[in-house]
């Protein structure tokens, strides 16, 4: 399986890892920046590398050829309908919440802001609408009585991705195809920014 990564971060580093301990084929790596440490750590690996010619969007040409899958791993660009049409199985990307609740970039901040007491990830497909595709694997956490964002995330929620993400790898190398069940936009939230 050909995998296209686009990312950023520790979370994309993590990603990284666990997708070559899963003996995956990492065609290409896209990040916003060329000095972030996904970046590096994928030169490092021998891995190519590919810069974004605009931060907010991943295009079509970005995708490595004969992609089978892209997959975002702390990446807040909209991949292109373009791009997405390139990959044997579309992308799909992970997000610390049970979709469809705290969509958006501050899920697990309005996770705590909100005060839910349990969180969780998912896999989902990328699709027109951020954070709006079929879900491919969902589970949930508690979240801690003075637990922060960033404690969460850390404690849980990253963890939780790279398990779901694993699975989802594992699943496809058996069924050569992506589970998809509908989000149920009833349960949606619409929260604001936190700046």
């Amino acid at each position: 399986m050909r995998i296209t990564l686009i990312g950023s971060r520790h979370f994309g580093v993590i990603t990284l890892n666990m997708l070559r301990e899963h003996s995956v084929d990492i065609a290409r790596v896209v990040v916003a920046d060329g000095a972030d440490r996904l970046a590096t750590t994928a030169r490092s690996a021998g891995i190519e590398v590919v810069v974004q010619a605009n931060p907010k969007l991943v295009a079509a040409f970005e995708i490595a050829p004969k992609t089978d899958l892209i997959i975002t791993a702390h990446s807040h660009a909209r991949v292109s309908r373009e791009a997405l049409a390139v990959s044997r199985l579309g992308g799909i990307g992970y997000h610390p919440s049970l979709l469809p609740r705290h969509r958006g970039k501050a899920a697990v901040e309005w996770t705590i802001k909100e005060g839910d007491p349990i969180a969780g990830g998912t896999i989902y497909h990328l699709a027109d609408r951020m954070d709006a595709g079929a879900i491919a694997a969902q589970d949930w956490c508690f979240v801690k009585k003075g637990e922060t964002a960033r404690d969460l995330w850390e404690r849980a929620l990253a963890p939780l991705g790279l398990k779901l993400l694993a699975e989802i790898i594992d699943y496809i190398k058996v069924h050569k195809a992506l589970p998809a069940k509908p989000q149920d936009e009833q349960f949606a939230t619409a929260a604001p920014s936190l700046s």
